[in-house]
């Protein structure tokens, strides 16, 4: 169950915010049904990319297994 400020991974890229599949984002926001999030993803010193509203299909919740890898965002 993913809930308000949780740490979430995005499942698939999304060519128009210039995310793509594996980047981290933050839940601000979980609508009724808990069928779609409000998602915001970041840089690394905090300059929000894009808060995009998402299906539940299109991301999921951080495991304890994962690792984090940076990569720079060039904003078109």
């Amino acid at each position: 169950m993913i809930k308000e400020l949780d740490t979430v991974v995005l499942a698939k890229d999304i060519k128009e915010h210039q995310l793509t599949r594996g980047d981290v984002g933050a839940v601000v926001h979980v609508y009724e049904g808990d069928k779609a999030f409000e998602v915001e993803f970041v840089t690394g010193v905090g300059k929000t990319i894009a808060v995009i509203t998402l299906h539940a299909g299109d991301i999921r919740p951080m495991q304890r297994a994962d690792i984090l890898h940076v990569r720079e965002f060039a904003p078109a």
